[in-house]
């Protein structure tokens, strides 16, 4: 049996993201390590159910101080060497390059990334954001130079990992869809009597907040029955957060329910009709694969992520990026046509079956690591 170091930049994500992998690992007997920064001590306990170890590490999540990375990079040499793992998998930027690196280093045999999107250091526009964009192209196209494969959750940044020639070898790449969902926790629910929106997120910018919110205030000018909801926290660490002044205008105004964060979404995806994520870009965005697998139709946009996920006019439909008017019209098919609400969320739950389910892609990446036969 082997001993894997799987390493994040966010705790929750160990258990909201990475939780099915890491159990399925144990499970086959592997020796898991997970690793992440200031786990809380429900995500510890819930990392010890599963029969997995973790590991502290001092890692920014966003930033790029030089000093501070570096240190982070030579504390995971010492936690390799220290524990000695087969294989290392990373997932999000600093995980993917720092470890990958140091997994090198420190002579891991099994190196493998899984990439989640392309974020603000491809996406950006400001000077600032080029330059990040720039050096960080270039530790990709180091770090993963090392890797014995690297999962792809979407075929947009795959062609721009390849396009950009991050990759060594174009073989290195798995296709997934997405990470998968749990088709018996998130299981078919009825449908609330009020009509009702809800969008699960980060309130960052480029999750298409602010489209949101003003779509839902046009909206309820008419229709001041629906519900708009709102799942999510303030990312302060984040350079793309919203500000807190505009969360509190809106919900001032009525416009929008904030019911803040929730370790377990299912009760307000159960409460809503729709599920909306006006994203500019995602990986597979999880909360939209999870409000399928409970039979919701999906509003999202016609970008990278996004885009896979919906059937337009099956199982829901697709608008462009920050087109607040194409979103109006969106929300409002379904205000007046409430038979496609259940309709296309019957087609949800069935492409979750077919194509997500969380079991079936977690084998495909340990077969391809090496952990299962």
């Amino acid at each position: 049996m082997a001993r894997v170091f799987v390493l994040g930049s966010f705790a929750d994500s160990l258990i909201l993201f990475r939780g099915r992998l890491l159990s399925g690992m144990a499970r086959q007997g592997h020796e898991v390590y997970a690793c992440a920064p200031d786990a809380s001590r429900e995500v510890r306990n819930a990392l010890s159910d599963m029969g997995v170890a973790y590991c502290n590490i001092n890692l920014q999540r966003t930033g790029m101080n030089p000093f501070s990375d570096f240190l982070s990079f030579l504390e995971l040499i010492r936690l390799y060497k220290r524990i000695r793992p087969d294989v290392f998998l990373g997932y999000t930027i600093k995980p993917v390059l720092y470890g990958s690196l140091a997994a090198r280093i420190a002579g891991v045999p099994g190196r493998y990334s899984m990439i989640e999107g392309l974020g603000f250091t491809f996406m950006g526009t400001g000077f600032k954001s080029k330059l990040l964009g720039a050096f960080t192209r270039r530790l990709y196209r180091l770090a993963l130079r090392f890797n014995n494969n690297v999962f792809f959750l979407n075929p947009d940044n795959l062609e721009v990992f390849t396009t950009k020639r991050l990759l060594h070898h174009r073989q290195q790449a798995v296709m997934l869809n997405g990470i998968g969902v749990d088709l018996e926790h998130f299981s078919p629910a009825p449908f609330p009597e009020q009509l009702s929106f809800l969008l699960i997120a980060r309130l960052l910018k480029d999750k298409g907040i602010r489209e949101y919110a003003e779509a839902a205030r046009r909206v309820r000018i008419k229709y001041p029955q629906v519900r708009f909801r709102l799942v999510g926290w303030l990312d302060q660490d984040n350079p793309n957060t919203i500000l807190e002044k505009d969360l509190e205008s809106w919900i001032a105004a009525d416009d929008i329910e904030y019911v803040g964060r929730l370790s377990d979404v299912r009760p307000a995806i159960r409460e809503s009709s729709v599920y909306v994520l006006p994203s500019y870009h995602e990986g597979t965005p999880v909360s939209v694969l999870e409000s399928m697998s409970m039979g919701r139709a999906v509003i999202t946009t016609d970008a990278p992520g996004c885009r896979e996920t919906v059937r337009h006019g099956e199982n829901g439909l697709m608008v462009p990026v920050a087109d607040v008017e194409a979103l109006v019209e969106a929300l409002e098919h379904f205000i007046r046509h409430p038979g496609d609400i259940r309709k296309f969320g019957r087609v949800s739950r069935r492409i979750a079956e077919e194509k997500y389910d969380v079991h079936k892609v977690n084998m495909i990446m340990m077969q391809t690591m090496g952990l299962a036969e």
